[in-house]
């Protein structure tokens, strides 16, 4: 299965590799960032008890999965979406 989409289809195809690339690898770093974060965040506030802290952190941390998810999803659409117009 390939990371990125396969775009030999498609006019312009490498301008729009080096974007799909750049904003594939932001939204992962920042994933992981906000899971590390609030992860950390989740840890401290069960420690100390407070239950609202606990629930935003665990919603944060529910979030960055989602768009970790989202963005491989992403490619995999691209992906069908290029092979669908070039079969066209």
């Amino acid at each position: 299965m390939d990371v990125f989409p396969d775009l030999g289809g498609v006019g312009g195809a490498a301008r729009l590799h080096e974007i799909v690339g750049a904003l594939l690898m932001a939204v992962l770093v920042t994933a992981v960032l906000m899971l590390t974060v609030c992860a950390i965040a989740w840890a401290v506030a069960s420690s100390c008890g407070s239950h609202q802290a606990v629930t935003k952190a665990r919603t944060g941390l529910f979030a960055a999965v989602g768009a970790a998810m989202l963005a491989g999803a992403g490619v995999a659409w691209l992906n069908f979406l290029l092979d669908v117009g070039t079969g066209l």
